[in-house]
């Protein structure tokens, strides 16, 4: 079973990518959520002996990480913790330099407007 943690400001958005990502695993998939980066890192924390396989992150959350976005911030510490070396990071943001911000952190990325559309989840689906 994979194990995802989700991680939006937005409740809204958090359901969002949860039901579409039990539709892709049909619900064979752990979720977990997080609401702002600070408690992404807490779940992190928490779930060190058991990491997640996936990460989905927005960018544009709590704005106490400036001049970067809190996502940044989150990704950062992903990085510094070696359980979670092998876990893909995916940004879900409607920031409007996804890309490469996306391509500075070596992850795979989905812009927001782009969500709703077939195939939009298959990233995380290549698992």
């Amino acid at each position: 079973m994979k194990r995802i943690l989700i991680v939006d400001d937005s409740p809204n958005w958090v359901k969002y990518h949860e039901n579409a990502i039990r539709i892709l695993f049909k619900n064979n998939v752990y979720i977990e959520s997080a609401f702002s980066a600070k408690e992404g890192v807490e779940r992190l924390m928490t779930s060190i002996d058991e990491p997640y396989d996936v990460i989905l992150t927005d960018m544009q959350m709590e704005p106490d990480f400036l001049p970067l976005f809190a996502g940044e911030w989150f990704i950062k510490q992903i990085r510094f913790m070696k359980e979670y070396k092998e876990t893909k990071i995916v940004i879900i943001s409607a920031a409007s330099n996804i890309r490469a911000i996306a391509e500075k952190y070596e992850t795979d990325y989905i812009p927001k407007y782009a969500c709703r559309n077939e195939g939009a989840y298959d990233k995380i689906g290549e698992l």
